[in-house]
This record gives C-alpha cells, structure tokens and sequence, in this order.
C-alpha cells in the first residue's frame, strides 16, 4: 500500500513538473570540449551553441523533446579575464563544478517577480541577455534571480525569451537528442534538509515532501510536491555531498533526464528513488553526476 501511495505520489509530482517548465540545466567547467567529449563518451551528443554576449564564457547544448536541455558552459579561448573572474558562476568554471544552476521558464516574467515578492521572497528585477548562434542567428532573453544566493543555485533563476524560444533550444531545428524526454529532477545538495524544504515552501507554496534515506548516494532526500526538485542534505560529514557543499555552497549536485529505453545505456550504479529505479552514469568517467530513469 505504501510503496503504490508513493508511485502515485512520484507519478503526480512528474505530472506537476512539467508544468513547472524546467527551461535548462547548466553544467560548468573550464574547457567546454573536454565536457563535450566526456559527455559523447556515455553516448549523449551535444552541439556547440555559441560565445555569451558577456565575453566571458560560450555554450553547448543537449536539447529534449519536452523543450528542456542541458547547457555545457566553459571559457572560451581569448575571454576577457576581467569578465571570467566577475562572472557569477566564476568558482564553478574556473573550478569544474559541474552541475551548477537550471532555470524554469515563465511566460510572464513580470508577473511571477510580481508573486514571488508578494510572498515576501527576494527576486531581482529582470535583466536583458543574449548570445549569437554560430549561424549568425541572435538570441535574447531576460532574466530574474530568486533568493539572496548564486544565480540559479538553491532557488532557479526565471526566464523568458524575448525571440522565439526554438530558435534558442532547437538551433538545428529539432531536438539533440530523442533519447530522452527532457530533464526531470534537479538534485540539490543542502545542508540542512528541514530549513530547505521550509524556504521552497515560502516561494512555491510547495505541499509536503516524500522523504527517504539513499545511503548509497549518501544522503536524506526529499522529493517536493509540485516541482521537479529533490533536496538532498549530506547522510553524514564522510558523504561527497559535504566537500561539495563546502567547495561550491548549496545547488544542483545532480541531474536526472527521462530515458526513452534506459536499456541502451550503461549504468554504473543503480538506486531507488520514492519508488522508481535510477541509474546513474559512471561519474568518474562523466566528471559529474548524471542519472536517468524511465520516461513515464
């Protein structure tokens, strides 16, 4: 009874998620070709999707069917350094983080700054971006970060396109990849699990969490109600989460995408997760932690 109360609860929560409309994921290291080559070496393809408009970093990207995809940030050869050491996510270039911020899509920007104050949490006001495909093609955006901390870290950061999104996340005109649906969790790594649930309830209303233990993960988790977040606090000071925390501060630890036929993949381990199974790539040969589950 419990173990169906729990996968009628997961399966809710991944309905809820998608209209939480998770935009991207970024990942972050200081050479984006070695992240590229690391991530073609467990079968995920990329494509090189331009320099920033901030002279200080340059992308690629891993696009889903369901619109979300992991974005690969490195510094760029020539980059200001000015620009690379004023970056917001410095450290976690400069430091090969990996996982390091995602963001959720919003149609009206203004609106959900607009809520998020009402309920007495810190947004900043949107801010206007953009970059340059290597077609030539120009994107722009804005953007709004949620909470007192790194862009995009504890909280995500919003975002609304200001040219059409497609041409942003489909820059071949099609998704990357079809061996995932998209993104489905966001793993992040916090210190104290009760205090975090508590903050994401003040900005998203969220119910309470499904909780449980994954040793092998090293960690408490709780899986949140309405997005498509688990937060994952440190099972004891031995965990990886701990040096993590303590080199980059909370945020994403972990990425999970929605496979199409996990059987085509190699997993290095294997867990369960509030009743589904999770596998999980090797991650001394990725250089991060990415996980996939079955897409629903």
């Amino acid at each position: 009874m419990l173990r169906s109360a729990i996968l009628i609860a997961l399966t809710a929560t991944m309905a809820r998620g998608a209209d939480s409309k998770i935009d991207h994921v970024t990942i972050a290291g200081s050479d984006l070709k070695q992240m590229q080559a690391r991530l073609a070496s467990i079968g995920i393809a990329s494509v090189y999707g331009g320099a920033h408009s901030n002279h200080a970093t340059e992308m690629a990207l891993v696009s889903f069917p369901d619109g979300s995809y992991l974005e690969l940030m490195g510094i760029p050869a020539g980059a200001d350094p000015k620009a690379v050491s004023e970056h917001t996510w410095a450290k976690f270039l400069q430091e090969n983080a990996g996982p390091t911020a995602w963001a959720m899509r919003t149609k009206d920007l203004a609106a959900e700054v607009k809520r998020l104050k009402a309920a007495g949490v810190s947004v900043g006001a949107p801010s206007a971006s953009g970059r340059v495909r290597p077609d030539g093609v120009r994107l722009e955006w804005e953007t709004s970060d949620i909470g007192a901390g790194v862009r995009g870290a504890f909280f995500p950061f919003l975002i609304q396109d200001k040219t059409p999104r497609a041409q942003r996340v489909y820059p071949q005109g099609k998704p990357v990849s079809r061996e995932f649906r998209g993104v489905t969790l966001v793993v992040i790594a916090v210190r104290n699990l009760d205090d975090a649930i508590k903050r994401y309830h003040e900005a998203f209303n969220e119910p309470p969490p499904i909780k449980q233990v994954d040793a092998g993960f090293g960690a408490y988790l709780a899986l949140l109600g309405n997005l498509p977040v688990v937060l994952a606090q440190p099972l004891n000071s031995g965990s990886w989460l701990t040096g993590r925390l303590e080199q980059f501060g909370e945020g994403p630890c972990a990425f999970v995408l929605a496979a199409v036929n996990p059987s085509h993949f190699q997993a290095a381990s294997r867990t369960r997760w509030f009743g589904a199974e999770v596998s999980w790539f090797d991650p001394e040969k990725l250089g991060w932690r990415l996980g996939f589950e079955a897409a629903r």
